[in-house]
Formats: C-alpha cells, structure tokens, sequence
C-alpha cells in the first residue's frame, strides 16, 4: 500500500535486500526496531543467488563462505541446517602450459625452469632489496614484494584482466588482506615441490547443497520485513522519503547497500561536490559464461586462475565440484570468466573458450558442452584508483550528515568477501540503533 509523505516515518529504511540489506534486517528485528527493505528484483539475495536452467543450478560466477568469524560461523550454519558442506579449496593457475598450484607467487614447481629461475632470483632480490619508499601503486607493489619474474608471469596479467584497467591505475590499500605474501622459506620450498602449506584467506570454505542463494533465501525466511519488486525512483532528503512509483515511504534513517554511484544519483538534492566526487568513482563490469557439461570435466579443482592474454577468460570454476546437485547425475557445470569487458558474441566466443579449456584438459571437445549462458554482473569490481580514496573523503560526511548509512561491498563502494557483507549489515543496523537512540537487546 502507498504510504503519503504525511505518514508516520518508519524508523529505519533499507535498500537492497542482498546480504547485506538482509543482515541489517535480520540485526534490526533481534533489536525490535521497525524497518521495512525494499529489493527491485523479485527475489532476494543480490549477486548472491542461484538460478534453475533445465536442471541445471548456476550461482553468479563463484560465491564461497569463507567464515573466520565463529559466532558468524555458527549463526550461518543455524540457517543453513545440516544441509551444508565444508570444503578445503583446491585451486590453481594455468600458465605456460601446465597446471600449479595457488598461490602462484608461493608455488612456480613445475613451471618451465626458466621461468621458474626468474620468478624465485627476482623474489630473492626484491626481499634483500633496499626499497625507500612505499608502493605507490599496484604494479610496485607487486615489484617490492614479489619481484619482476611473479609479477611478468602472474601478477601484471591476471590482475590487469581480473580488473580491467592497469595495476598502475590501482593503488596498493585494497589487497593487504587479499593477496597471500609468503615467506622466503615457502617461496624456496614451493621452487622444489616441499610446500604444502596452504596460503590465503579463503583455505576452507562452506557451501550449501543446492547453490549459494539457499543462504539468502533462508535469511528471507526468518523476516517479514522485505518488499520485493520495488524500485526506488528518488529518495528526497528535504522531505526524508523514498518515492516509488506507487506513493512515497518517509524514513528517519536509511541504510543503502545498493552500489554508492546509484545512490547518490537516486539522492536530492546533492551538493555539487559530493556530485563530482561520485563521478570519479570507477567499477567494472564483469561478462561470464556458465557452461552445462554432458558429462562431468575432467579435472578435479575449483577453480582456475589463467593469467594469459591468449586466453579469452581468466578464471574458470567448477559448480559441480561445490556439489554435485548443481548439475544432473552424471553431468557437470562450469563459469567462466571472461577478461573482455564488452559485450560478448556467443557465436564466435563459445569455440575459443571450449577450445581453451579443451587445451587446459577440462573438457575432452566441443561436444562435451551441452549449452551455455551469458551472463553479466553490473559494477563487479570497484576499482581503488588513484582518485578513489579523495572521492570517498568528500562523500562520506554528506552521508553522515543526512543520516545514510551506506554499506557492504557495493554501498561502501569496496571490495570484500560475503562474510564482510554479512558483518557490515550488521555493524550498520548496530549503528542505526545508536542513532536512533533504541536501546540494546
């Protein structure tokens, strides 16, 4: 039912009913403080659903739950039931023709000796190096930390198609957490083939059976709170409504966690600053492939990282092997990430990429498909330019002073795993509480 500006406000609004907007609600009902979450999409869960393709179950692209966080860990496993399974990763690169394992900067036994000799001597340099200064960017980032033979072979490349734009465009500040940086001893043992020590926030993971969307839908389940199909055509912050095309909603705070640049382009007024400084915010697009397999694939990973540039795609996952109910018996599924930020011709796409993965030994030819998707996720990596942080420093006061709290991956325009979103829903419905002045539980 459409509300008139003149109702009473509710307490708290939420836009986005992903998980984070889900989490937030989940925090508010456990707080007894009102608030309804309005989702544009028919169903809830954001980037974090699985979609039914005759019989066939797709996430988008690869969604793990990586959670160190234990009363997180045992919150979401309440949710879930026992209808979920916890998995040690298996992951790996494919360069110069072979396969070895992640991380690569810690792993180049059985590369070719030559590369392998490049990537260990420019690691032994760059450890006894001198550096005087810190990374600017990226790119010297990587030269500091691992030297120029990892970052030739891996780092420049892969991350240069993973984001789209140059790691000298990106600064440093994002992947302290996200990039693994090993010890001299693991990169000398992984040179010989002694490493078996796993590195990396994301060594073990949950996944439940049916696909990642079990988890927001059964978030969803335990609220009565969420307004499916409805789009916010402008949140007037004079008057503190959200319109919609049925009536206007007024809210005393609102909690956004759709991406920050839709935000304030949905926001009046905005000062001309805070505008200009949006303009300078940057995100790429990602297009992927989900593959249905007539047969299982022939490897055994998760997923593989390809940071060649003559390959159309530079990741590829294995659905099947998350579990095995997301593909038919005796079948398999896979995504593919394609490293072109364009829109991608099926037609003559399709063959190179069942051509690279027949090469890489994941399918045994083309016939081995037996149908594929392509699919696009909007604003999929904020990119940390060097404008960025500057951006952020402007905008985030005007938020604050018109009480929005903007959050998760998207609405605090940053990168991060589901668990982070599942906090930071969290955090800000925490936070909400406190500026609305309602008492803890």
């Amino acid at each position: 039912m459409a509300l008139s500006p003149t109702a009473k406000p509710v307490p708290v609004a939420v836009l986005g009913a992903g998980l984070t907007g889900l989490s937030a609600a989940l925090e508010l009902t456990r707080r007894n403080i009102s608030h309804r979450v309005f989702e544009r999409a028919s169903r809830p869960g954001g980037h974090a659903i699985t979609t039914l393709d005759e019989g066939y179950r797709f996430d988008r692209t690869g969604h793990l739950l990586h959670l160190r966080d234990p009363a997180l860990r045992a919150e979401v496993l309440g949710w879930l039931g026992d209808d979920c399974r916890e998995i040690t990763r298996k992951s790996v690169i494919w360069s110069n023709g072979v396969y070895t394992r992640y991380p690569f900067q810690a792993n180049t036994f059985g590369l070719p000796p030559a590369v392998a000799n490049e990537c260990v001597l420019g690691f032994v340099q760059a450890h006894f190096a001198d550096h005087e200064k810190p990374p600017q960017n990226f790119e010297e980032f990587c030269l500091q930390h691992f030297g120029a033979g990892i970052t030739r072979h891996f780092m420049l490349p892969f991350n240069s198609r993973l984001w789209g734009v140059p790691p000298s465009e990106i600064t440093s500040a994002w992947c302290q957490r996200f990039v693994p940086l090993p010890k001299l001893e693991d990169v000398i043992a992984g040179a010989v083939g002694l490493n078996d020590r796993e590195l990396g926030y994301n060594q073990r993971f949950l996944y439940p059976r049916l696909g990642i969307g079990e988890l927001p839908r059964a978030m969803h389940s335990r609220l009565s709170s969420v307004e499916l199909g409805r789009t916010p055509r402008r949140v007037d912050l004079a008057a503190r409504c959200i319109e919609f095309d049925d009536g206007r909603v007024p809210f005393e705070l609102l909690v956004s966690t759709v991406p920050l640049t839709t935000l304030l382009a949905l926001c009046e007024p905005v000062p001309r600053p805070v505008r200009e400084a949006a303009a300078k915010l940057r995100a790429t697009n990602l297009h992927y492939l989900d593959l249905a397999l007539e047969r299982p694939p022939r490897t055994d990973f998760h997923w593989a990282y390809v940071p060649e540039a003559k390959y159309p795609f530079y990741r590829v996952g294995c659905y099947s092997h998350f579990s095995p109910a997301l593909a038919p018996p005796g079948t398999g599924s896979l995504y593919v990430e394609l490293a072109e930020r364009g829109e991608p011709d099926l037609a003559e796409l399709l063959p190179r990429v069942t051509a690279a993965l027949t090469e890489m030994g994941v399918l045994d030819g083309a016939d081995h498909v037996r149908f594929a998707r392509a699919r696009r996720i909007d604003c999929a990596y904020v990119i940390f330019d060097h404008a960025y942080y500057a951006a952020l420093e402007v905008i985030r006061p005007f938020l604050a002073q018109a009480r929005i709290l903007s959050t998760g991956r998207y609405g605090g325009w940053q990168y991060g795993s589901m668990e982070d979103a599942l906090l930071q829903g969290r955090a800000a419905a925490a936070e909400g509480a406190t500026l609305l002045g309602a008492s803890a539980p």
